[in-house]
């Protein structure tokens, strides 16, 4: 199987980050580090290309196209292997740990023996790292802090990683047993963002026979994580990652489906007869449509029965209203190679365009994200041309023009007015200087959403889930701002942020804000994220007319329009 250019460029970035570990030449470290930079934004894929092809690309050269090639024909990169054989295994445990970068990694393997997560964490927690030259209280607090997070969620994984094994795992199991009532549970079910495991419901007429051909097969493991009946550990699935399967009887099985499918404070509701949920569903129904009818309730999807927003929105919406994939017409907050995008922006507008969507907004990163290849006021001229001779060309389909303007550490935008002015949207985020309090935090959030030029603010709290927390906002003081300044709120598609988290969207519903799925897209496949968005949207109970990516052209145009009439 051919490797991505993604997933070269990790390797290379890996190798590079333990080269600077060993101390080696800083000049070849940078080398590596460009060469990951280059690969990961290469339009064609790298394992492909020839030797002239790769010696010719900038930011690679003979030196890196010598590595390339071997890699081709032994299928390995043997500078990483010799690298991670004289690294120890501790020792790759701990990078990625919040500031602990490859010096202070050398330094606490080196000279203090420190040479594993597990001692890291110790060693905090006994205050050795604070009595370190270089490193001191803070430092220790935030490494804790750090490590504490990692082993929380060790266990646990993105819903968009595991998602693609559910549906095969699902059908592996429907045609190994001949199964025909089989329903996920749990909280993948429930769509959360994370989760640690795979569950399934499975009805039978004949269950307990089923549960002995289920515990007869080569894939039966026990895993006492899980208080399911059977638990499977397929080859296909990603390791640490358990699977249940429930065997219910066909007469129980509604029932059943309720009371795994839905969280507890769901299952606390009340009828008008005074009775809760869980003391029907003792009962036998063969289906979830059959309990809900008993219950005199519209029917609960299980994304939504959280016991937040059930009631009130079906008060006022019915299940078609909520927004599905095949709704969404456009999208916004996306990345080309104008900063640190792989594709240009010809190729992500047509790429979209010929998905079947009508517009594209484009929010390339602020000149103080230099990091990020950042636009200075040139580029922003070029590429606002383009844009422009794009809509003449692609015409009905439109490219608006936008910028992802960092929030200043003061909450001020990132351009003077007089090029503000010029963006047809802009999308106000935090991208530095994230170590906050929650008092700090929302007042620079205030502040950005408060300017006037501010279209729609990005991933709130900047979190990347399992990698990091977020800093701590005041959601409804910021909520409130946004709805008071006409402020759209972003659902960061990303299936690392899905931010901001759906456990807030219905306050922010309630208060009249509008929604909108941005993948946050830095290449063509990145605008498929939008789907995790909308995952996250559906829990939130948002509706087509609340999401403004699911409005149509017209709509988005008038809108984005009488703004930027408020606005100046």
């Amino acid at each position: 199987m051919m490797l991505s250019n993604q997933e070269v460029a990790d390797q290379f970035a890996l190798a590079a980050l333990l080269m600077e570990l060993h101390d080696e030449n800083a000049f070849k470290i940078r080398a590596i580090q460009q060469a990951s930079y280059t690969i990961e934004r290469l339009p064609a894929p790298i394992m492909g290309l020839t030797k002239e092809q790769i010696e010719n690309t900038e930011g690679l050269g003979k030196s890196i196209a010598s590595k390339i090639l071997q890699w081709q024909s032994s299928g390995n990169f043997s500078d990483l292997l010799e690298l991670q054989s004289k690294t120890p295994a501790g020792i790759l445990s701990m990078i990625g740990i919040k500031g602990v970068g490859p010096k202070r990694i050398r330094t606490l393997w080196k000279e203090h023996g420190i040479d594993s997560a597990e001692k890291l964490l110790v060693a905090c927690q006994q205050n050795v790292i604070a009595n370190l030259k270089g490193f001191g209280d803070k430092s220790q607090q935030n490494i804790l802090r750090a490590l504490q997070f990692k082993e929380a969620h060790a266990h646990e994984f993105l819903y968009a990683d595991i998602e693609n094994y559910i549906s095969i795992l699902r059908q592996r199991i429907i045609d190994t047993f001949s199964i025909t009532d089989i329903t996920t549970s749990g909280a993948v079910a429930r769509q959360w963002e994370i989760v640690d495991r795979i569950e399934f419901i499975v009805s039978s007429d004949t269950p307990f026979e089923l549960l002995k051909q289920l515990q007869a097969h080569p894939d039966w493991t026990e895993d006492t994580r899980l208080s399911s009946v059977t638990c499977w550990r397929g080859t296909c699935l990603p390791e640490d990652l358990p699977v249940g399967i429930r065997v219910v009887a066909s007469h129980r099985y509604g029932s059943e489906q309720i009371v795994y499918r839905s969280a507890i404070d769901h299952l606390k509701k009340s009828t008008p007869s005074g009775l809760n949920y869980r003391q029907i569903v003792r009962q036998n129904f063969a289906s979830e449509e059959a309990f809900y009818e008993r219950v005199g309730s519209p029917f609960v999807p299980a994304y939504l029965r959280e016991g937040l927003r059930e009631d009130t929105f079906f008060s006022t919406y019915s299940i078609s209203d909520i927004i599905q994939d095949s709704d969404i017409r456009g999208a916004f907050h996306n990345h080309t190679t104008y900063s640190d995008g792989q594709n240009t922006l010809y190729t992500m507008a047509t790429y979209l365009q010929s998905k079947g969507y009508s517009y594209l907004g484009i929010s390339d990163h602020s000149q103080t994200a230099s990091y990020a290849g950042g636009l200075k006021a040139p580029e922003i001229a070029t590429q606002q041309k383009e844009i422009k001779e794009l809509n003449e060309t692609l015409a009905p389909f439109k490219i608006f023009s936008g910028i992802e303007s960092d929030i200043l550490t003061d909450g001020s935008l990132d351009y003077p007015e007089d090029i503000l002015k010029t963006f047809d949207f802009i999308v106000a985020s935090i991208h530095s200087g994230m170590n906050m309090t929650e008092e700090k935090a929302t007042q620079r959030l205030i502040k950005a959403v408060e300017n006037p030029y501010t279209t729609m603010l990005g991933h709130p709290t900047g979190r990347l889930l399992l990698k990091r927390e977020g800093y701590p906002i005041d959601h409804k003081k910021i909520i409130d701002a946004c709805a008071a300044n006409h402020v759209i709120i972003e659902i960061n598609a990303h299936p690392l942020r899905l931010d901001m988290d759906w456990r807030h969207i219905g306050y922010a519903l309630d208060k009249g804000c509008i929604i909108s799925i941005n993948p946050d897209a830095h290449e063509v496949k990145g605008y498929h994220d939008m789907h995790y968005g909308v995952l996250v949207a559906q829990k939130a109970g948002v509706t087509k007319d609340r999401c403004f990516n699911a409005w149509t052209l017209e709509q988005v145009e008038n809108w984005l329009k009488n703004k930027k009439g408020r606005s100046l």
